[in-house]
């Protein structure tokens, strides 16, 4: 029988679209460069090659736009900046985060595919703005464009000695679900920042059940699975009792 060290858990967090309003981080970016990138609706029913290109109408110009070297280092500087400086958690997950900081037994960690520059310093300050210190997550990873997340997020969790139970695992693509069952641990899924709950279910399958549709919906269910988040009782009820005829 496998045996673990402690009774810690660990919840591991995507940035982008699960913790952080990146989409409008990145439409106020691209509007500084005479871009539109849509709204959310349609940019989360996007395939990804043209999430950042815009749809029919946008296309055209956000392409001529982004055309070379020279415009896309300039359009990474702005996006920088307005992540540093003005970009937002969503309602509700700066609490949520200082209740996990000040909980003993949780750890925290965060895999990210943050694309500004120096991202680890770009999110550190965006989150300084919120009165949370990076440097109090116990775990933290940028990694590149293109690579999975499932190793690191299983590092993350060996790393402690923590119970794959234990292990909650929270992003908002459909991806992020597919790395985070095969790391072994429980996903939490959101559908309000780079994807929406239809694509999620019916497109890829994933359990609707697993789908928050609001970052009040996120915190209340991550909270409550940590029993860091109760209600008011409600009354109890007598036990229904099945009653079972030996053929």
């Amino acid at each position: 029988m496998t045996r673990y060290k402690n009774a810690e858990r660990l919840v591991i967090f995507d940035a982008d679209g699960t913790t952080i309003d990146a989409f409008h981080a990145i439409q106020l970016t691209f509007l500084r460069h005479g871009m539109d990138i849509g709204d959310l609706e349609r940019f989360q029913k996007r395939r990804k090659l043209f999430k950042y290109l815009g749809g029919l109408r946008e296309f055209p110009t956000n392409l001529r736009r982004q055309f070379g070297k020279q415009s896309r280092k300039q359009l990474l500087s702005t996006l920088t900046d307005v992540y540093r400086n003005e970009a937002r958690l969503y309602p509700g997950i700066a609490a949520m985060l200082r209740t996990l900081i000040a909980t003993p037994d949780v750890r925290i960690g965060f895999v990210t595919r943050n694309v500004t520059i120096e991202p680890k310093e770009t999110l550190g300050r965006l989150f300084r703005r919120h009165d949370i210190d990076a440097r109090e997550f116990d775990y933290f990873a940028c990694i590149p464009l293109g690579e999975g997340k499932a190793e690191y997020l299983k590092d993350a969790r060996q790393s402690f000695a923590i119970n794959p139970a234990r292990s909650y695992s929270c992003g908002d693509e459909y991806s992020d679900y597919v790395a985070a069952v095969r790391a072994g641990t429980h996903p939490f899924v959101v559908a309000y920042g780079f994807e929406d709950s239809i694509r999620l279910s019916e497109k890829f399958g994933v359990p609707p059940d697993l789908i928050s549709t609001s970052p009040d919906e996120f915190t209340g269910r991550l909270l409550h699975a940590l029993d860091l988040y109760r209600e008011a009782p409600a009354p109890r009820l007598p036990r229904r009792r099945i009653a079972r005829i030996a053929g």
